[in-house]
């Protein structure tokens, strides 16, 4: 059965974004710091190498028309985008545009799934939606060592019920820290 995972970076106060939905402070680290994972100690190839279909908000989906436009990266992977507006397909990615509850379309994106699992891009609040309805089974953090003060919060949920930590590792260079929990429900 395919897991509904939620895997994404966040400074050390909580933010996947500052207030202008901006992530320099995450690009800022070029250098040692491939957007898709870290060095030898890089979580995401293994991640993504499982992930049939994604799921992300508009901001999300948004951001990535704006910072990488023309190109889309995750192949022919179904992508579910929730939105209330109309946006402007990318082309070449298999989209499916909804402003249908979660519960609704995690069905659809379950089937789709088939044998792999299905990557919560983001945002938060999006993410706290699946969480709302015990639809999470887990979250992949790699924790930045940066501070916003503010923005867009990792998760904006109440969440009280502990999590099994599954793993932890450093990234190689000693920036980083991965962790992968399994959500309580």
């Amino acid at each position: 059965m395919a897991l509904t995972q939620y895997f994404v970076a966040s400074t050390l106060d909580g933010f996947i974004a500052d207030p202008d939905d901006d992530l320099s402070w995450l690009l800022q680290f070029d250098a040692s710091f491939d957007p898709d994972g870290v060095g030898d100690a890089n979580p995401y190839e293994g991640f993504i190498a499982n992930v049939s279909v994604l799921a992300m908000g508009s901001t999300t989906y948004e951001w990535i028309q704006q910072h990488d436009p023309g190109r889309w990266s995750y192949g022919d992977r179904p992508t579910y985008v929730f939105t209330h507006r109309e946006l402007n397909p990318i082309e070449g990615a298999n989209l499916v545009f909804t402003s249908d509850p979660v519960t609704d379309v995690h069905a659809a994106m379950t089937e789709a799934a088939g044998e792999g699992n299905i990557w919560l891009v983001g945002g938060g609040e999006l993410v706290g939606q699946f969480l709302d309805h015990n639809l999470l089974d887990e979250i992949w953090l790699t924790l930045a060592p940066v501070t916003l003060g503010a923005g867009a919060p990792l998760l904006p949920r109440r969440h009280t019920r502990p999590m099994r930590l599954l793993s932890a590792v450093a990234s190689p260079n000693g920036t980083f820290a991965h962790m992968r929990y399994r959500v309580s429900r």
